[in-house]
């Protein structure tokens, strides 16, 4: 089939290259023209890993293309995948406007009988209300819109995107409900079909029980801190229930950052609100989110004292191991409180070579994970990357002045918790 996926960024970029490599004629559009000679030349506009092999595979096997031209990508385009990375503002508002401006765009150019199947993060309504303009504008024009949640992992977006649990989709014609299934046909036999607005539901409903699951076993994790319960074995308690699963959101460790989670909670409790309905669950979860996001500060301040011309070392600034993006990181947040009571913060990161202006007015990149430890009070670990695992316990017993490190997630357990003469500190366990 030939598709056009609109919208060239992490979503689109992994979406483009994955359906080329699996056969499809895929031409990618963007209005960005330097977004477009990256890709052309075999670049990719994000880190993730795989990205760059599969893109130079599609342009190699001429099965994938990209392009600034509306009018050379609709032609002869049986589907149009949208899926444009949502704008979210600092305070977790989704530019919808952004999305629905660019879908317009393309409204002259499409062709009869083609699928319009959005995968953006868009409020329940969305699709709907495109549909509703494109056949008021083109009445004579026969198109099909669908909407497919998006399911992006950073760092697996591959392989989460070519082997997925199943596919929610949300159509209304059997026309278009058969090209969906023609599309997905190399990746997953498993349906769950929907209306448009359930599967726009499911997705806004998806993240909230994730951010509810996160913020419910670190409120668990806190309380076991203070009674000298160990948050990891209870969470390994509550997997092993049949009820629950060993793959639920239940480990202890720190609060979820970045926007996606933080997006739908929010949708969905303004949702409740204009709906004139109480959603007190949805509200508590980004408050206990909030108030966990600061865990290393607090313990810290338990452990340290007064933190004025403290030394502190951070591990890891972008959102996840296997990325480069630092919008919205948690990381950067915390650095950003722990400078506001004087503390002095050395970093390192091996996927950022150079901070943003803003960020380095409190943080000082350090070119090793070793040269950050010299001389500091403690460490702080954000973003697990593997490298860190690699570094012997003597060099935190060598550089430290005297070894304490905090580590929600538990990343270095196997490596530091039983070194004699460095105190390790994680979400969940025990009073120090």
């Amino acid at each position: 089939m030939k598709i056009c996926v609109y919208g060239l960024w992490h979503l689109g970029s992994v979406t483009a290259a994955c359906l080329a490599d699996a056969g499809h004629q895929v031409i990618g559009l963007d209005n960005a023209a330097e977004v477009v000679e990256t890709l052309s030349q075999g670049g990719a506009p994000v880190m993730e890993f795989g990205l760059e092999d599969k893109i130079r595979h599609g342009l190699a096997s001429r099965t994938l293309s990209f392009t600034t031209s509306i009018e050379n990508a609709m032609r002869g385009a049986e589907a149009v995948w949208v899926a444009f990375d949502t704008p979210v503002d600092e305070n977790d508002h989704a530019d919808v406007e952004f999305v629905r401006k660019q879908v317009e765009r393309i409204f002259p150019f499409l062709e009869d009988q083609a699928l319009v199947l959005v995968s953006s993060q868009v409020p329940v309504g969305t699709t709907r209300q495109l549909q509703r303009v494109f056949h008021e504008r083109f009445p004579q024009k026969d198109v099909y819109f669908a909407y497919t949640p998006e399911n992006l992992r950073l760092g697996k977006a591959i392989d989460v995107f070519t082997h997925p649990d199943r596919v929610v989709a949300g159509c209304d014609e059997p026309a278009a409900r058969m090209k969906i299934e023609e599309i997905f046909a190399p990746f997953s036999p498993r349906f769950e079909w929907m209306s448009i607005e359930s599967a726009e539901m499911t997705k806004h409903a998806l993240n909230a029980f994730l951010a509810t699951s996160v913020t419910f076993i670190n409120e668990i994790a806190v309380l076991c801190e203070q009674v000298g319960a160990d948050a990891g074995e209870v969470s390994r308690g509550l997997k092993s229930d049949a009820r629950i699963g060993e793959r639920a959101y239940l480990s202890p460790g720190g609060a979820y950052s970045g926007g996606t989670l933080a997006r739908d909670i929010r949708f969905l409790g303004e949702l409740g609100d204009k709906l004139a309905l109480k959603t007190p669950l949805v509200s508590g979860v980004e408050q206990s989110n909030d108030l966990h996001r600061s865990w290393a500060v607090r313990r810290l301040n338990q452990l340290l004292g007064v933190l004025i011309q403290k030394k502190i070392a951070v591990w890891g600034l972008t959102y996840k191991a296997g990325t480069n993006t630092l919008r919205r990181s948690g990381a950067l947040d915390i650095c950003r409180e722990l400078a506001a009571q004087g503390v002095l913060i050395r970093a390192y990161d091996p996927a950022v070579p150079q901070l943003p202006e803003t960020a380095a007015q409190f943080v000082t990149l350090a070119s090793s994970a070793e040269l950050a430890l010299e001389g500091a009070d403690a460490l702080v670990l954000f973003t697990g990357w593997p490298e860190f695992k690699e570094i012997d316990p003597a060099v935190f017993l060598r550089a430290m002045r005297d070894p304490l490190v905090l580590d929600a997630n538990r990343f270095l357990a196997d490596t530091l918790e039983k070194v004699e003469g460095i105190r390790y500190i994680t979400v969940g366990k025990g009073v120090v």
